[in-house]
């Protein structure tokens, strides 16, 4: 069963169908991603990789998962899918700081995620990291070191998103009791651009806003208008005649 209280099979059958009727798609990638999914026995993971990718139009798997739970026998796993398949290992990092890994409270450090990015490209995996711009604590300037410091890793793929405050979590009480402020959106789409003029062009940007559940956002309000932000975000681009890599650009 699935958190959504489907079988796989039928989440992944009624997903493709939602595809095709919503966007004419006719190839889809089967893509793990909440929670943490290379954590469990190998034969498990198989298992489930293999009934996901069982269905026709599959072409691609996507595994979503944290830097400190990926060893040498999935990173073997998942590249044995790369003949047939699309393969890309997501992991989170969030912040290229510890200080700030250490005040999220994420379990790891900067040094497991490079471990684990160096690993799986010595597979041939790609690697998309998952990054929040406005995390507590963080300036601008650490923010763009976290851009700089994935660029140094080649990584292939990134997802970027705001942070937001969700029901139930430590972040929700700091904004409740503490006033702690989230990013407006006009703030994120300009650290947004600063941050995409330090990723070298070949980066494949996966994402560019978050889909938090509406029932359980606190804040910012904004985040829940995902094409006004988009539409911004291009809008932007286009005054500041920005593009990904400008500032590699320039500084070369």
């Amino acid at each position: 069963m699935t958190e959504r209280g489907e079988p796989l099979d039928e989440q992944i059958v009624n997903g493709m169908d939602r595809a095709r009727k919503k966007y004419g798609a006719c190839r889809f990638i089967a893509y793990f991603q909440s929670f943490t999914n290379t954590y469990g026995p190998v034969p498990r993971l198989r298992d489930l990789y293999d009934r996901a990718l069982k269905h026709q139009g599959m072409v691609g798997l996507s595994v979503g998962t944290r830097p400190d739970c990926v060893d040498k026998e999935v990173l073997k796993l998942l590249a044995s899918y790369k003949e047939k398949f699309l393969v890309w290992l997501e992991l989170g990092l969030q912040s290229a700081h510890d200080t700030t890994l250490l005040r999220i409270n994420r379990g790891h450090d900067v040094a497991c995620f490079d471990r684990a990015v160096a690993e799986a490209h010595e597979r041939g995996l790609s690697v998309c990291a998952h990054v929040i711009l406005g995390l507590p604590g963080e300036s601008r300037e650490m923010m763009m070191e976290t851009a700089l410091h994935l660029g140094g890793l080649q990584v292939e793929g990134v997802k970027i998103h705001a942070l937001y405050v969700v029901e139930g979590t430590p972040l929700a009480k700091a904004f409740e009791r503490e006033g702690y402020r989230c990013l407006e959106r006009e703030e994120y789409v300009e650290l947004l651009l600063d941050f995409l003029e330090r990723l070298p062009p070949a980066v494949v940007v996966q994402r560019l806003t978050g889909d938090p559940m509406p029932a359980e956002l606190v804040a910012p309000p904004w985040v829940r208008e995902k094409a006004k932000t988009l539409n911004l975000i291009a809008k932007r681009f286009e005054e500041r005649d920005s593009w990904q890599g400008k500032s590699l650009d320039i500084e070369h």
